[in-house]
């Protein structure tokens, strides 16, 4: 099946966002892509909390799942939202971080809270703290579609290995990451870890991401490190987008699934132990 990632460079303004990604999932559509997939946080990239809490929605009125729901209808279309910044009616009053399945027909199909958040120091000057604005996910979700069983995940879970040998065992072919990565772990770590996620599953490993210099109203400038990759269930990287937004298509089948499993059947190898 003829699939497109897209990687974009979101900025803090919804509208303009979404007015972008629909530009390019036309575009991939008209390209006879079926499947097509967005970054983390396509609606909203902002590191201030003042201008996250003016611009995004709670789920039922937000405007990106909205547009995208419709245009997969229009299109007849499946897209996976790769998440969204979603208000929620925590006592808290923490976002989500969600990202959504769309099916042809607009439905939802499965939805997905990050589970596991970016609470990290990776330079003397660059420092995430994705709880405090960021209520974590409690569940993981398989998403049934009609070209596989889809392990969705976001950026951050991708080191966590349980959790995608966990969706492997449930089923999921196909796991997706789509990703803000910061460009400092993503040089180091990005490429290693999607493979080795690919390797020790024999799934599909997809991972959309954003890139560049994050355009931004108020507060300090973001920059992700791009890059989004298609690993193959064998590890071969078959896309790279480098560092610039666009589209990328590549073909989604069920044979190098069974083939890279028959080859090494690691999923039934599995044994209970002691220790330590």
């Amino acid at each position: 099946m003829k699939t497109a990632l897209i990687q974009i460079t979101s900025s803090d303004d919804p509208a303009a966002n979404l007015n972008m990604v629909r530009g390019m999932i036309a575009e991939a559509a008209a390209n006879d892509a079926r499947f097509v997939l967005t970054p983390e946080v396509t609606n909203c990239i902002s590191n201030s909390t003042t201008r996250q809490r003016e611009v995004l929605q709670h789920q039922e009125d937000d405007i990106t799942l909205a547009g995208l729901r419709a245009q997969a209808a229009e299109l007849g279309i499946w897209i996976l939202i790769g998440s969204l910044g979603i208000k929620t009616h925590d006592p808290d009053d923490r976002f989500a971080n969600r990202s959504f399945m769309i099916n042809p027909q607009g439905d939802i199909v499965a939805h997905y809270d990050k589970i596991h958040m970016f609470d990290v120091q990776v330079t003397e000057t660059e420092t995430f703290r994705e709880s405090a604005n960021y209520r974590p996910g409690e569940r993981a979700v398989v998403a049934d579609t009609d070209f596989g069983k889809v392990g969705m995940t976001i950026c951050y879970d991708l080191r966590f290995p349980h959790l995608h040998a966990q969706l492997a065992h449930a089923g999921a072919t196909i796991l997706t990451v789509p990703a803000a990565f910061s460009p400092v772990t993503g040089a180091a770590h990005w490429e290693s870890l999607l493979r080795a996620r690919a390797i020790e599953t024999g799934c599909w490993v997809i991972a959309p991401g954003q890139c560049g210099e994050h355009p931004t109203t108020r507060g300090k400038v973001r920059h992700t490190h791009g890059h989004s990759l298609v690993v193959a269930p064998w590890g071969e990287v078959l896309i790279d987008a480098g560092t610039t937004p666009g589209i990328h298509y590549f073909d989604l089948d069920d044979t190098s699934v069974t083939e890279a499993r028959r080859k090494v059947p690691v999923l039934t190898h599995v044994r209970p132990f002691t220790g330590p």
